[in-house]
């Protein structure tokens, strides 16, 4: 997020109810959000998006932090709604996320209308790309790249410890560049 210094300002206007406020906090974190969800390729990515900020709302008023607090625990709920997605969706198949819904799930975090285009093909491509990794690796990566948050934020929103966020994080990577050059090898 990047209220910077208004942050403690927003955060006690929202927990009043103000509109502003709560247009703020959302504008700061929505579209990460919902990237994240739709890269985990979660069975309803706007659904969970919107569930996660319900619970934000509720429990706003509890929430005791700074900025990168607020982050983390909006992932946190984020990253839980969407393995209870994954579970529900294991006991009462749905119809799995279709390329188009990504699409929409990622309006915000990839606006321009190049990228849009692109984002069908892509879609696919990264989620060929990031086969190999676990799905801790995944969530690492993603909550670090596409969400931009930090090792402490992602640390907090899986609960787990920055260390071990780091070293997943140093593990994938070192997955994907092996991958990587032996896809390079494989063209030689």
């Amino acid at each position: 997020m990047s209220l910077g210094p208004a942050f403690d300002s927003v955060l006690a206007a929202a927990r009043h109810g103000e509109q502003w406020a709560w247009a703020a906090l959302y504008r700061e974190i929505a579209g990460p959000v919902r990237g994240y969800l739709a890269a985990r390729r979660s069975p309803s990515p706007e659904d969970e998006a919107a569930d996660t900020f319900l619970h934000v709302a509720r429990s706003l008023a509890s929430f005791v932090g700074d900025e990168s607090d607020l982050r983390a625990w909006v992932f946190s709920i984020a990253h839980r709604r969407m393995i209870d997605a994954f579970r529900r969706a294991g006991r009462r198949p749905e119809a799995a996320v279709d390329d188009d819904a990504l699409a929409t799930a990622l309006r915000d975090v990839v606006p321009s209308a190049e990228q849009q285009a692109l984002l069908v093909e892509q879609s696919q491509a990264v989620s060929q790309i990031l086969a190999p990794l676990s799905e801790r690796q995944r969530d690492v990566l993603l909550m670090r790249v596409v969400a931009g948050l930090s090792a402490r934020e992602v640390a907090a929103a899986l609960d787990i410890s920055e260390a071990s966020v780091r070293v997943t994080q140093h593990r994938a990577l070192a997955v994907l560049r092996r991958e990587l050059g032996a896809a390079v090898a494989s063209l030689v």
